[in-house]
């Protein structure tokens, strides 16, 4: 079990909402989906975009440099680069699809408690 560490205030996100917070010189993605938090890595792994300006669909954030898509819940990839082609495919085969490393959530007197 990793170090409990406070991030935010339950009320600093909107239902469908997503924004990033700074721990200890880190950027976190926090959600706030259907009444659940989300915490995530907050740039792309591909190439470093930035999460928090991308758009998010439900659970899935799109990053909006290269629309590469992956699941709050659980970091998976849902799309590893957009389009189709000889370029997306050197792309791919360059740099593989690797998922969002992702924090459990604790909530607790409205406070949001993430696990490092």
């Amino acid at each position: 079990m990793g170090n409990r560490i406070y991030l935010a205030e339950t009320n600093d996100l909107s239902e469908g909402t997503m924004k990033n917070f700074k721990l200890n010189g880190q950027d976190i993605l926090v959600a706030l989906i259907n009444g659940n938090y989300y915490a995530t890595d907050s740039y792309c792994p591909h190439m470093g975009g930035a999460l928090f300006h991308g758009k998010l669909e439900g659970t899935i954030v799109t990053c909006p440099r290269h629309g590469s898509q992956f699941d709050l819940r659980n970091g998976h990839v849902v799309r590893w680069l957009k389009g189709t082609g000889l370029i997306t495919s050197i792309g791919k085969v360059l740099k593989p699809p690797r998922k969002l490393t992702t924090y459990p959530i604790k909530l607790e007197n409205g406070k949001i408690f993430i696990e490092q």
